[in-house]
């Protein structure tokens, strides 16, 4: 029997990625022989438009680019899983409830190293009449100050909330804090202490089971931060920073995450780890884009065409009786925490699935990389992305970072 598979693209204005997603796919898996059928694997880039909460949803998986955003295309998420059991990247419930604050909260009770974080209350009140007797009664006035105190110099002021580095103020001193919080508006704010004088900052890209772990430089310009080097990184500060990447990927069930972990005097922090819409750009990613793209194409194909089911229950009590546990170390609940993460991306099979199906996978991908499609692609993209004099020096650019991953899989 024959079954055909739509992987919807809930997108804003990205075309870099998609295009490239949708081409990689098409060589990738046309037709998949799996459990005695034959599946064909199809995308769509999905139209935004009223609809009846019966109405059947013919795609197999959404990749959602969009919905943390916007209420309307979010709506229709929660429709189509809780009634036609399509399967979403990413999970459009725990990440309207559990935001970057719950993030944190939940890293901290896992046992992660999470720097000093406050929440403050809102600069200027909701509108909202009822808000004002009610603040009367309960709003505890606050010396800022001596938060800012608790907290310590340097540190970072950012929405509880995140939104993509947006009003995110670093603070040096008591008169920068007022300056922050006065300018904060009706935004509900974090403080978090600031980790400088790091000797490592990461950033990761967890996509199902797969994590990539980079050697990042946030200070640089987009399309440098990125950089291209291996073996930055102790195998047990790999460990660490993997395993807590694929957990609060596994626990929040968000299977399309970054996260970045700063490394200062061989421990690890992380600081920010609920992005509902990844980094996945050409420009930005440059060298791990087709890795993105390789992972990306790999669990969407392993979810449609296995059947997967989509979980939306969180099962947190299973990960904090590890970290209640008394008996264990540090090591042995990472450990622990790795076992929960597989048995949530059923790593035997996903692994087994793409021995069988894609193994040819990165074989494509570097043919994809070195064809004239992809060529044709990139310079379109760098043309809209750069002024036309420097369109020359970054197609060069880009096309040798390319190269060099080509080389390097080789």
């Amino acid at each position: 029997m024959t079954r055909t598979h739509l992987i919807g693209l809930l997108l804003g204005t990205e075309d870099d990625w998609p295009t490239a997603f949708e081409q990689y796919l098409a060589r990738l898996a046309p037709r998949i022989e799996h459990g005695g059928d034959t599946h064909e694997v199809t995308t769509e880039r999905v139209t935004i438009e009223p609809f009846d909460l019966r109405q059947p949803v013919r795609h197999s998986l959404v990749i959602d680019r969009l919905a943390y955003w916007y209420d309307h295309p979010r709506e229709w998420l929660k429709k189509i899983a809780l009634m036609d059991r399509a399967y979403l990247l990413n999970n459009p419930f725990t990440f309207q409830s559990m935001e970057k604050h719950a993030g944190y909260c939940a890293a901290i009770r896992l046992g992660f190293e999470v720097p000093a974080t406050w929440l403050l209350p809102h600069k200027v009140p909701p509108e909202n009449e009822r808000f004002a007797p009610t603040a009367a009664r309960y709003n505890r006035a606050f010396d800022l100050e001596a938060v800012g105190e608790r907290v310590g110099y340097p540190m970072y002021m950012k929405p509880f909330h995140g939104g993509g580095w947006v009003n995110v103020y670093r603070i040096g001193d008591p008169g920068e804090l007022r300056a922050a919080y006065d300018t904060s508006g009706r935004e509900l704010m974090h403080l978090q202490a600031g980790v400088e004088g790091y000797d490592i900052f990461t950033r990761g890209l967890a996509i199902g089971p797969q994590t990539m772990v980079t050697h990042y430089d946030p200070t640089k310009p987009l399309h440098l931060r990125y950089q291209v080097d291996h073996g930055f990184l102790t195998p047990e500060l790999g460990n660490e920073i993997v395993t807590f990447g694929t957990s609060i990927g596994a626990f929040f069930r968000w299977e399309f995450n970054s996260f970045e972990v700063i490394v200062r005097d061989g421990r690890c922090y992380p600081i920010d780890f609920a992005n509902a819409t990844p980094d996945m750009a050409i420009i930005s990613l440059h060298y791990y884009f087709p890795w993105a793209i390789t992972a990306l194409a790999k669990w969407s194909l392993y979810c449609a065409v296995s059947g997967r089911p989509m979980r939306l229950d969180q099962e947190i009590a299973r990960w904090y009786a590890v970290a209640d546990d008394p008996s264990r170390s540090w090591e042995e609940k990472l450990a622990a925490y790795r076992g929960l993460v597989d048995d949530y991306y059923e790593a035997d099979r996903f692994h087994e699935f793409c021995d069988t199906h894609l193994a040819h996978a990165e074989d494509c991908m570097r043919e994809y990389i070195g064809s004239a499609e992809f060529d044709a692609h990139l310079v379109a993209t760098i043309r809209r992305a750069f002024p036309p004099h420097e369109h020359e020096q970054f197609v060069a650019h880009y096309r040798g970072l390319l190269a060099a991953w080509v080389a390097d899989q080789r």
